[in-house]
Formats: C-alpha cells, structure tokens, sequence
C-alpha cells in the first residue's frame, strides 16, 4: 500500500509532467468532496456538502451571484457531476496531453487548461446572459471540458494529421476526431446540456488560437512564465586582444543554454551552445 501511494506521490508531485498534476488534483477534489457527501447522506441524512460545493464551487451564470462568487470560473473546472464525467475528461485529457507534452514540452499543459477554462467559463457566462433562448435561465457551469478541449484542439491543431487507432475504427487523425468533437458540440447548444457545450466551443476556440499563435512566434503562456522567472546573474563580457569588446553573446541567449540545462542536462548541449556557455563563463572568471 505504502508503495502504491509513493508511486501516485511521485507521479502527481514529483515528477516533471504538468499533466499527472491536473489530473491528479481532480481525482483528489472529486474524492474528498463526493466521500465526504456520501458519508453525510449515510449518516447524517444530510446534504450539506453537496449544497455548499453546488453553491460556491461551480460558475453561476447569473452575473449578480457570480460578482459575490469570483473565484468560480477558477474552481469549477475542477470540479465533476459523477463518476463518468470525470472519467471521460480525465481519460481525454491523458491521451491528448501525452500528445500535447511530447511536442511543446511540459511547461505549457497547466497554462492552456486554465486558459481553457476561463474561455469557455467566459462563453457560457456571455451567452446566458446576452441570447434570447436562455434568458431568464440561472444554472451553473461543472467541469473541466472547457479545459480539456483547449487540449484536444490545440494538439489537434499543433499536429493535424497525427494518426492515432481508435477501438473499432482503427487509424485516424487527429483533426478528424477534432471536427467530430467540434459538430457535436455545436448541435448541443440548444440542448439539455447548452451551458457545458457552450463551454466546450470557448475551449476549443482558446486551443486553436493559442496554437496559431505559438505558430506566428507569439507563446502567450510561455510570456507570461517569464515574467516570474528569475533572471540569471551571470554577466556576459567578452573582450579581444585590443581590449574591445566583440562577440559578446546575448543574455537572453545564455538564458534558454541554462533553462536547457536544467531541464535535460549538460549533455543534451550541442556544439555552439557549449562555446557560447564557455566563453559566457570565462568571461565572468
């Protein structure tokens, strides 16, 4: 048993994929709050966790309760209705994510969840609130679709054409399964789950075009991690025989040979890194 729970310690904690950590705060959110409900209605005949999670962890979308319940765009993407939809959402965001890490690494996977989330939390709160069909209409938003979405479509987008086999169907790529996903969605906003479909539209769209993005150079949420990041204290000052100074290498450049150190190792440095990272510190002697 000890080893078992090492084992998840490790993969959710310790480890260097942002993926097991998602999933892993939302089997453990999803546990200790359906535990908790389950031994209050067995004992106690009461159904006060439910209440206080329905009331102040999911997103309203009534705009005066949800002005007194801010942090809900934020908490309900990790919350779930019941056993299957955290099942299903989890199991999505596993085999796309796996994708999504290999290609653009793993600093990114936590980043264009939540970004994710808040598009679709930002959908379904617009169009509650602004389209004639759900006018007069108070219901609350529950899941982490919007974030997974923004996962399936943007590695859908990354890597179009990426085949993977499907039970019973066999090979298919990606952007098929994407525009699939896409349709079903689309015909289920006037459904009886409008405010998750419109949700999972807001993801979707936030992964395509965060995608196009990092195409055009443009990383957003790579932007963004800089701006936390301490800079680096070495100092670069290179000087010639004369006493000028010349081929002096950037400090952003020194930057990325540090952060790709860290993240692979000394060995993963090819040739002109390496120079660049030795005349870097023979300079700062």
């Amino acid at each position: 048993m000890s080893t078992l729970w090492q084992n998840i310690q490790y993969k959710v904690l310790r480890s260097d994929s942002k993926l097991n950590l998602l999933i892993g705060i939302n089997v453990f959110v999803f546990l200790l709050i359906n535990i908790a409900d389950t031994l209050g209605k067995f004992f106690f005949k009461t159904g006060i966790i439910d209440f206080y999670s329905t009331e102040y962890l999911l997103l309203p979308s009534n705009l005066h309760t949800l002005l007194t319940h801010f942090w809900t765009p934020l908490t309900y993407m990790f919350m779930h209705a019941g056993i299957f939809h955290i099942l299903f959402n989890m199991l999505w965001l596993y085999w796309f994510g796996q994708i999504f890490e290999e290609y653009l690494g793993k600093k990114r996977t936590v980043g264009l969840y939540l970004m994710g989330g808040l598009a679709g939390a930002f959908l379904f709160v617009l169009c509650y609130n602004t389209v004639p069909l759900f006018a007069n209409q108070s219901v609350p938003l529950v899941g982490a679709s919007a974030s997974v979405m923004a996962i399936i479509i943007g590695t859908a987008t990354l890597l179009p054409d990426y085949t993977i086999s499907l039970i019973l169907i066999g090979p298919v790529k990606l952007k098929w399964i994407a525009l699939f996903i896409i349709i079903i969605d689309f015909f289920g906003i006037v459904g009886p789950n409008a405010g998750g479909e419109l949700a999972h539209l807001g993801g979707a769209l936030m992964g395509f075009i965060y995608i196009k993005q990092v195409q055009k150079g443009n990383d957003w949420i790579a932007g963004i991690t800089n701006l936390f990041k301490p800079k680096s204290k070495l100092k670069v000052v290179s000087k010639n025989s004369s006493g000028k100074s010349t081929g002096k290498p950037r400090q952003e450049e020194i930057d990325l040979i540090l952060d790709k150190i860290s993240q692979s190792g000394y060995d993963s440095l090819n040739k002109q890194e390496r120079e660049t990272l030795f005349r870097a510190s023979n300079n700062e002697g």
